[in-house]
């Protein structure tokens, strides 16, 4: 059976993962789009197990996902179903930091994550060439629109979907 892409949509907390995967499902109807806090989970791990054991079933019908939410490369390595996808593809979504904060502030979050979710968006820039492969491409979501972002992600799974 061929195998198939994964997309993955990642970045800090405040970029807007959440906000723009409605609009991304739009977008793209032959696609299956995930907003990844949906499952309420303490344990990470066995919420990413879980999406790539659902995107990995998708698949097995020929169809796409695209998962919202922040996933790394390392949370995955391990992952029983890394080897069922033909490649997993990364889209970071940024925003600066002064827009970070102030929609983190508005959910009600404290200093240190608030800094703890800028610390992970400046090691995403600086990472998304050697821990990604192939390499992250990012979007600023700082002042683009939810429709927006949402247009560049679908031009970016249409292209990289099309290479098969």
């Amino acid at each position: 059976m061929r195998k198939l892409p994964l997309f993955v949509v990642t970045g800090a907390s405040g970029t807007g993962k959440t906000t723009i995967s409605s609009h991304v499902r739009k977008q793209l109807p032959e696609f299956d789009v995930f907003d990844m806090d949906i499952i309420d989970n303490m344990d990470w791990q066995i919420a990413k197990e879980n999406w790539l054991r659902i995107a990995y079933n998708i698949s097995l019908s020929g169809r796409g996902t695209v998962l919202c939410g922040t996933m790394v490369p390392e949370n995955i390595a391990s992952s029983d179903y890394i080897d069922r996808f033909d490649r997993i593809l990364y889209m970071n979504l940024h925003c600066d930091d002064v827009t970070r904060e102030t929609r983190l502030r508005a959910r009600g979050w404290n200093e240190n994550l608030v800094e703890e979710h800028k610390n992970f968006a400046n090691w995403l820039l600086q990472n998304s060439e050697t821990a990604f492969d192939p390499p992250m491409q990012t979007i600023d979501t700082t002042e683009l629109t939810a429709v927006g972002v949402a247009e560049q992600i679908k031009e970016w799974v249409l292209k990289n979907w099309c290479e098969e």
